[in-house]
């Protein structure tokens, strides 16, 4: 029970950051785009809607455990370029900071993709 309680719970818990993350692209787009843009990226726009997509997609299938373990490797190599980018631990403290924020999510991820969703889940062998 404890082991189902707290597999649910870390589920909800890690995606709770991408869905937060995808639902503020969407909801502040202009600044967001700006962001994106002021990095250099080519096709913002473009990758702007496919961070979104991807951050809530994921994030609602790992929470409900549906496709927990795509979801979690697709969040994974989205991770590695966006904390590249964004989070390069040559840019300061506050970027080490998110760097190894991103290190521990990703762990997370990683387990989510070994183990699964857990008994508790829409799909357990997912």
């Amino acid at each position: 029970m404890a082991q189902n309680l707290a597999t649910l719970a870390g589920r909800i818990l890690i995606a709770s950051i991408f869905l937060q993350s995808g639902a503020d692209k969407v909801m502040h787009y202009a600044g967001t785009l700006h962001y994106m843009t002021r990095a250099g990226l080519p096709f913002p726009e473009v990758l702007l809607f496919a961070s979104a997509i991807v951050e809530i997609g994921c994030a609602l299938a790992i929470a409900l455990g549906w496709k927990t373990r795509p979801a979690a490797a697709l969040l994974v190599l989205w991770m590695i370029p966006v904390t590249w980018i964004f989070h390069n631990p040559s840019g300061g403290q506050d970027a080490m900071i998110h760097f190894m924020k991103n290190l521990a999510i990703t762990g997370g991820l990683l387990m989510l993709w070994a183990f699964g969703p857990g008994a508790w889940s829409i799909r357990r062998s997912a």
